[in-house]
């Protein structure tokens, strides 16, 4: 039999979260090859893999059925009374979407059981199924549905009322699910069920509650349950599921519904009234409000920017003024000026706060986010690209990363709510997924396995950014021969193989926040944490964007903290007014600090690996500082002892061609930034840079056709351009090598200065550094412990805590008052000493 003859509508995937072990990419792969018309996703109260699900489907030709597997409550959503039987609050009911109404329903539908109805689980009730049924199909769903319950608790009659309601609710598109997957109490369900049927006229469907996509996968499924659960695989009290949860093929669906084809075939009438479009193309942004006397954005966005850009540099230069012609004219085309002036109004309002904060990442390349005051780094002065930013020939969202002080962080966004809507802003979700490593420990745990033989599994995989347990049994003998040895550490590493990369929880994301024209309820589902109560949309940045929606990123950073709470000290002790942000960037000591590797307190500088480098390199330039900062990273930091060798004249530079030089010169003939590549593509094989951004992402994402086009374009360019094609090879071979870990100047150059202005401080202001980075610390033991030894070893002297003289913080102490400079200990360092006590004292 044709499996275009059935459709699955009950599936779980991934993100039902330790519960469901079928990853999307594979049901994708598995509903193509069977060549079944369409498939549903019905997570656990959840929408979170919508969008992953939604893009895969699509990429294989099949239509994608968005749903969820809804807790329904037959008592109101709002009550946290526990209740029996029914009453649970836990029954299960299944909606699949329509169409573009029944999505905006199902999401606020799915957002109020997490906003309004969490109570164990996030629930629903028939108030909601009555404002938001339009444009649903309803299916009665397995055996914890509130029918099954009726039916195998108190009889047909219950059962009936119940159908009757839901009838009342959806009409034709509700159907009774009938499910055989071997469980004992399906068997009188199902009799109910057939019996509702054929005295009410409700339509049966066949589906399988997968849980998972293989037969053979149901040990994997069990290892995922038990790690939920805290549980081992030997417990015998332990969560059990059926192996019939699995993605069946449809000759399996319909011999196991031999009886009832019909429910069979239902599938494919329901999967034909589901035809829901999502859009990717549409702007969610919210406008911004124009003052009198600008009639667009642009036009206002243009005045901001020639006002503030002359208040940096004074008269603007012929260089500068076609820079900001070129970027105002790509940030119209692209259709982005409202959210450059939605962060003009935020870096207005910090500055009016006092608050200290600043862009990073690619939009450091931007003249116009520099005269804006979002960046601190002007792109011109230090070569960076604009394209690398915002693409004119590949449109996509700007990403500004702007970094706050922490401690300020939840007053910038109390404000961006204030201004936007507190329903129109929300934290963005992000998922904690199962590394190799981690998967390991966690399945040796829940096999009960001696925990020093998995430790010793684990610690075979090594310690590589994105490495794969695959990778890891390639680059290991060891690890090789356990994988086909067929004991106990075979059976781990193949069930850990199957776990690898699943969502194992959410969170909120460290920085990412959605401003929104309108409600959110209404464009996007939403969750709220079961503990902490933070509200965070269910989709994840990336399909936060793809959606069309404003993304911003508001960094919380401890470093900007330290710098605000030293300049503080300063202006207390004496009365001086630091301005970080124009420091001279030739200063002896702040280099000579550098150099001695005394950089214990800077911000991305302190590690002991980069502080040898430090020693052996000896900067004596910004521009060393930023290099290190992009070097020192997984990948590129084998090439760090020859950048060291051949700044100081012990290797020779080589370029295979002079052309070359413009871009490699100011980094020894070494790529370090993705810019360079950049440029290398422009001037070498005549590309614009724009284009040459392409092949960046493109090797990123390893796209080796998109690659092998664009080499061949590189060297009959370089041809072209009179660069011998040997030459054009060589370059494009380190082009590629560089690819896999390329890192860009805008990001290291922001993150640079950062690091200029804590060196710095220490080198100028000691005593102050080092009591603002005690306090920025003050929760953590160990790491205090590690600052006062600094302290000791520059010869600051650390003053124990006193009623009399401390505050409720750490703080320094005048060079008029201490000689050699002090720092007195505040009393909140004290263990077991809260602030609010301390205040009352002080």
């Amino acid at each position: 039999m044709s499996s275009s003859n059935f459709v699955h509508l009950h599936s779980h995937t991934e993100y039902s979260l330790l519960d469901g072990a079928s990853k999307i990419g594979a049901i994708a792969n598995v509903v193509a090859e069977w060549q079944m018309p369409a498939v549903a996703m019905t997570d656990h109260g959840n929408m979170f893999g919508a969008i992953d699900f939604y893009r895969a489907m699509k990429d294989v030709g099949v239509n994608p059925i968005l749903g969820c597997e809804t807790y329904c409550s037959v008592v109101s959503r709002f009550s946290r009374k526990p209740a029996r039987g029914i009453q649970s609050g836990s029954n299960h009911l299944v909606l699949l979407v329509k169409n573009e109404v029944g999505y905006k329903n199902l999401i606020k539908l799915v957002s109020s059981g997490y906003l309004e109805g969490f109570y164990y689980a996030p629930r629903i009730d028939k108030e909601l199924l009555c404002e938001h049924s339009e444009g649903l199909v309803c299916l009665s769903a397995c055996v914890s549905g509130e029918i099954p319950h009726l039916i195998e608790r108190e009889g047909i009659p219950e059962a009936m009322k119940a159908v009757e309601e839901y009838l009342d609710i959806f009409g034709d598109d509700f159907y009774l699910e009938i499910q055989r997957h071997g469980i004992d109490k399906e068997a009188k369900i199902n009799e109910g069920l057939i019996k509702l049927h054929k005295e009410m006229g409700v339509p049966l469907v066949a589906t399988n509650d997968s849980h998972f996509l293989q037969k053979d996968d149901h040990e994997a499924h069990a290892a995922l349950v038990a790690i939920q659960t805290g549980k081992t695989l030997d417990d015998p009290n332990r969560m059990c599921y059926p192996t019939g949860v699995y993605f069946k093929s449809a000759d399996e669906m319909y011999e196991l519904f031999h009886d009832f084809p019909n429910a069979c075939e239902r599938t494919l009438e329901i999967a034909e009234k589901c035809n829901f479009e999502m859009s990717f193309d549409e702007s969610h942004a919210p406008d911004f409000p124009l003052p009198s006397g600008f009639d667009d954005p642009l036009t206002f966005l243009e005045h901001r920017a020639r006002e503030t850009l002359e208040g940096r540099i004074g008269d603007i230069k012929p260089e500068y003024e076609e820079r900001l012609k070129f970027e105002l004219d790509v940030i119209q085309q692209t259709g982005y000026p409202g959210y450059f002036l939605i962060l003009d109004d935020l870096v207005q309002f910090c500055k009016e706060e006092g608050i200290r904060a600043g862009g990073r990442g690619s939009a450091v390349s931007s003249l116009v986010g520099y005269a804006l005051g979002i960046t601190t780094v002007d792109p011109i002065e230090y070569g960076l690209v604009f394209e690398r930013f915002l693409n004119p020939e590949r449109i996509s969202p700007p990403d500004i990363d702007y970094d706050i002080a922490d401690k300020d962080r939840e007053r910038v966004i109390d404000y961006v709510v204030d201004k936007y809507g507190r329903d129109n802003v929300c934290q963005i979700v992000t998922f904690g997924t199962m590394g190799a490593k981690a998967v390991i420990r966690d399945v040796g745990r829940v096999m009960n396995m001696p925990f020093g033989d998995v430790d010793k599994i684990a610690k075979l995989v090594p310690a590589e950014l994105k490495m794969t347990i695959d990778k890891a049994i390639d680059q290991s003998p060891e690890l090789k021969a356990m994988s086909e040895d067929g004991q106990e550490g075979e059976k781990l590493l193949k069930i850990a193989r199957q776990l690898e990369g699943m969502a194992r929880h959410c969170s909120i994301h460290a920085a990412a926040v959605v401003i929104a024209p309108k409600p959110l309820t209404e464009l996007m589902p939403l969750y709220k944490a079961p503990k902490g109560g933070e509200v965070m949309t269910q989709y994840n940045w990336h399909h936060v964007e793809d959606l069309g929606f404003l993304k911003m990123d508001f960094l919380g950073l401890r470093n900007l903290s330290v710098i605000d709470d030293a300049v503080g000290m300063l202006k207390v002790n004496y009365d001086l007014d630091l301005d970080v942000d124009n420091l001279p960037l030739d200063d002896t000591e702040t280099y000579e600090l550098f150099g001695r590797g005394d950089t214990t307190g800077v911000f991305q500088f302190e590690s002991a690996g980069m502080k040898s480098y430090l020693t052996q390199l000896l900067p004596d330039k910004i521009g060393d500082i930023i290099a290190m900062n992009a070097l020192y990273r997984p990948g590129p930091m084998q090439y760090i002892p020859n950048y060291i060798a051949r700044k100081n004249g012990k290797e020779e530079v080589v370029y295979y061609d002079e052309k070359m030089r413009p871009a490699l010169e100011e980094t020894y003939g070494i790529i370090t930034y993705q810019e360079q590549v950049q440029r290398l593509c422009r001037d070498l094989a005549g590309f614009t840079l724009g284009k040459a951004d392409g092949i960046r992402k493109a090797m990123g994402k390893k796209l080796a056709e998109v690659m092998e086009q664009y080499k061949a374009e590189f060297l009959d360019g370089c041809v072209a351009n009179g660069v011998e094609k040997l030459a054009g090879e060589r370059i494009w071979a380190d082009i590629e090598v560089f690819s896999g870990y390329g890192f860009n100047k805008a990001h290291s150059s922001g993150y640079s200065m950062v690091a200029y202005q804590c060196a710095y401080l220490k080198a100028h202001y000691p005593a102050e550094f080092m009591a603002a980075n005690l306090n920025s610390e003050i929760g953590d033991i160990d790491r205090l412990v590690v600052l006062i030894d600094e302290c000791r070893k520059m010869d600051i002297e650390v003053l124990g805590p006193g009623v009399n003289e401390s505050g409720v913080r750490f703080r320094a102490l005048p060079k008029d008052k201490v000689e050699s400079g002090a720092v007195r200990m505040g009393m909140t360092a004290v263990r077991n000493v809260g602030q609010g006590a301390v205040e009352g004292i002080v």
